[in-house]
């Protein structure tokens, strides 16, 4: 009896037992091993390696501040402040000469002008004036009649 029932024992574990149910137990298997060898690793490493990370940022942060603390912020800005003295005066500099420049090219042009320019050009250039005077002064008498005789 006792060997009867071995028998139904073994043959309902071997129905339940196929190769495809076997192969998912040990992939299970293997994964949760994969798992805890993970875990343990980076676990372990980061508790281990912690205090030389740790260590090395801190020196990666006093070099900084330190590097930080020695540019010479006062001297950038003095050297700002002079850079923008001397712009503003070689400007003004430049301004004056091209206006110097321009007046002193204006006397040399009005000096040749009435050096080369004799008595006759000078009254024909007065009676020229007299002229466009009378002429203008016509326009606007013949514009000033016409438009108060419209209003």
């Amino acid at each position: 009896m006792e060997k009867l029932l071995q028998q139904q024992w073994w043959r309902a574990v071997k129905s339940r037992l196929s190769y495809k149910n076997a192969t998912i137990v040990v992939c299970l298997c293997n994964v949760i091993t994969a798992l805890l060898l993970l875990q343990g690793f980076f676990g372990s490493s980061s508790s281990k390696f912690a205090s030389p990370h740790k260590a090395l940022n801190r020196y990666i942060k006093e070099s900084e501040d330190i590097r930080r603390t020695m540019i010479p912020l006062d001297l950038i800005k003095r050297v700002r402040e002079i850079r923008q003295e001397v712009y503003v005066e070689t400007e003004q500099i430049q301004q004056k000469d091209v206006k110097q420049t321009a007046a002193v090219d204006l006397i040399s042009r009005l000096n040749n002008f009435r050096s080369n320019s004799d008595a006759g050009s000078m009254k024909a250039l007065e009676e020229w004036r007299k002229r466009k005077m009378e002429r203008a002064r016509q326009r606007s008498l013949v514009k000033n009649g016409t438009s108060s005789s419209q209003s």
